[in-house]
């Protein structure tokens, strides 16, 4: 019955092919739709005049077939460039969404500080210089072009002219998966971020499809400049003048199309890791530019305890298996994740079963599972899957392990931690963080050096600091082993403990400057009393409190790269940086400059003293009156 089935669908699937074709080539190649008209016509002339002059018009009909025939290679030049000028105008109306409405009023809204207007730069990149060039320079070539098709056919020359510029797209690709990785962080943290894109995409000129579709078109014009050169020089004649023009633009173009289909690769990944984050109920956290999907698909589970079997569905990635069951929605396939299984330590087998065929197993050290393929082919690839996926695992993290082995040949010893400088680890040595063991990739999990050991370490593992004696006793970034071995003080759970989480009074002896302010965020109306606490070990920092006792602070301002100026009340000051505002009011201006000379030198990353008060005494401490407490 199967096999009836599947025949029967080929059998249509034929039909359908050859229908496809018959319409495609009658829309598509007009000029066999004529020559097959004229044949009929002939045929019937031919049966109407059989006995009179076939000598001749057999001559004429070759005359006429090798004049349509230098015609239709003309016409062929001509449609392709035809092709290139409509796909451009339509290119640069979706160039102009982009940069003259999504972007425009994003950023409208940035500037009211509804979200940082750094996000919308980084989303956006360089649209606007594309947008630029392609509206105001390559367009209107191609127009002028056109019209002046009968005294020069050719636009190999004209092309040649968008080659400097492709430098743009490098640096458009380059930032393509931070962009993808903003823009979906962004969707999900800011409401008002959200509904901007929402009612700009229900616009009809959006014609239904989301700004990730668009933002994808610079991506993919590369590739279709590519091909639509091809095709020309395919059509064009050796010894034409534009061939040479056309020859060297299709070289530069070819090269700098193979990294926007490297983007394209990574933007369909993304896409398909996005819809399977739906079909989980949005509940798995699985859209991560380091995961890579492999396979999909429905299994059947044996139990472990009887010979009956479960309807189960599976998706592998790179590092992980989501082992899932299905579950009843209205609104297309829905799962639920059962097991995820990493793929560090997994092994597959097969296994033979009398009552049940086509089994094999999986286990991992989560979970193992003896599995039922529909087929013995079905069997096969999902065996090929996991194989291929563990052995490219497997190398990976045996990169990383040479690495750890030629890092502890040349590093430097404990004894001499801080006060050599160390080799350091080059980016492309290891994939993944040389602590925590986590993947690196271009977006979240970027690749830092510890500047004691020279490790290479994810964001998480480099977050400590300490003085090294070979850089001049300077603060440094360290990991957290180091920062351990050079202050002796232990890291808690990985890392060192919240930056929220220290008391108050752990800076009472050991501030540069500390004493009670009124603060009020973003310039509003709300004054609150706060505790502000500049340590000498974080001098770069200002930690407030509600109070000189608390155990936990308010917030901390990170002051390196703040603005720093005076409020418009009495001996007040504002901290600007970005959307972050802070003003600050001290009890007398006095008080008000020596915060402001600790401030101004810390948010140029210098190393504050300090300040003086009246009486000659090096003291920035105020005293807290016990009532506050």
């Amino acid at each position: 019955m199967e096999q009836d089935k599947e025949t029967e669908e080929e059998t249509h699937h034929s039909v359908r092919t050859e229908t496809a074709e018959l319409v495609n080539g009658d829309l598509e190649r007009p000029d066999e739709v004529d020559d097959h008209s004229a044949s009929q016509h002939s045929d019937r002339t031919g049966a109407e005049n059989e006995d009179r002059e076939k000598t001749t018009e057999t001559q004429q009909k070759s005359e006429e077939g090798h004049s349509e025939q230098k015609e239709t290679n003309e016409q062929k030049l001509f449609k392709i460039a035809s092709e290139l000028l409509h796909t451009e105008k339509a290119y640069v109306a979706r160039l102009n969404l982009l940069d003259q409405v999504f972007c425009t009023k994003m950023m409208e809204e940035a500037n009211k500080g509804t979200f940082p207007l750094d996000v919308v730069k980084n989303i956006f990149s360089n649209i606007a210089s594309i947008h630029a060039f392609h509206s105001q320079f390559l367009l209107p070539d191609l127009e002028k072009r056109m019209g002046e098709w009968a005294s020069t056919p050719r636009i190999g020359d004209i092309l040649q002219k968008l080659t400097p510029f492709l430098k743009m797209y490098a640096e458009y690709v380059k930032n393509f998966d931070k962009a993808m990785e903003l823009l979906k962080q962004w969707t999900d943290r800011s409401p008002p971020f959200k509904a901007i894109i929402q009612e700009i995409q229900s616009q009809e000129i959006c014609g239904s499809l989301t700004l990730q579709h668009h933002m994808l078109e610079p991506v993919q014009r590369v590739p279709r400049y590519e091909m639509l050169l091809k095709d020309y020089l395919k059509k064009l004649p050796q010894n034409d003048p534009d061939r040479s023009d056309a020859e060297k633009s299709l070289e530069i173009i070819a090269t700098a199309a193979t990294h926007s289909n490297s983007a394209i690769r990574k933007s369909e990944n993304l896409k398909k890791l996005m819809e399977i984050y739906e079909m989980l109920g949005e509940e798995e956290d699985i859209v991560h530019p380091s995961n890579e999907f492999i396979k999909e698909g429905h299994i059947m589970k044996l139990a472990a305890r009887n010979t009956s079997t479960m309807d189960r569905y599976l998706f592998l990635f790179n590092n992980m298996l989501l082992y899932c069951v299905p579950k009843f929605s209205l609104g297309g396939p829905k799962y639920t994740v059962r097991t995820r299984i990493g793929i560090d330590g997994m092994k597959v087998v097969e296994t033979s079963n009398e009552d049940h065929p086509h089994t094999f197993q999986v286990s991992g050290k989560e979970r193992m599972l003896e599995l039922q393929a529909g087929s013995e082919q079905d069997k096969a690839g999902w065996i090929k899957a996991f194989r291929e996926t563990i052995d490219i695992f497997q190398q990976k993290n045996e990169s990383f392990k040479n690495a750890l082995k030629d890092v502890e040949e040349v590093s430097v010893s404990k004894a001499e931690l801080g006060k050599r400088a160390p080799r350091w680890i080059r980016d492309n040595e290891v994939t993944m963080c040389m602590k925590c063991r986590e993947p690196f990739n271009a977006i979240t999990r970027r690749r830092h050096h510890c500047r004691a050991c020279g490790y290479v370490v994810c964001w998480k593992c480099s977050d400590n600091k300490a003085h090294l004696e070979y850089d001049n006793y300077k603060v440094n970034k360290v990991c957290k082993d180091c920062y351990s071995i050079l202050t002796g003080e232990g890291v808690t759970g990985g890392r060192r403990k919240g930056i929220l989480e220290i008391e108050a009074a752990q800076f009472t002896d050991s501030s540069i400057m500390s004493g009670f302010l009124q603060h009020s965020e973003k310039g509003g109306k709300l004054w609150q009393r706060v505790w502000c606490v500049i340590p000498e070990k974080e001098c770069l920092v200002l930690y407030l409190y509600g109070a000189p006792q608390d155990v936990k602070a308010l917030c901390t301002i990170p002051l390196l790269g703040y603005t720093v100026e005076d409020a418009d009340t009495p001996a007040s000051f504002r901290l600007s940086q970005s959307k972050f505002v802070h003003t600050f009011a001290a009890e007398s201006e006095e008080l008000k400059q020596r915060w402001l000379k600790v401030i101004r030198a810390a948010v140029t990353g210098e190393m504050p003293a300090r300040p003086e008060t009246n009486g000659g005494e090096n003291s920035g401490t105020q005293e807290a009156n016990p009532d506050d407490t």
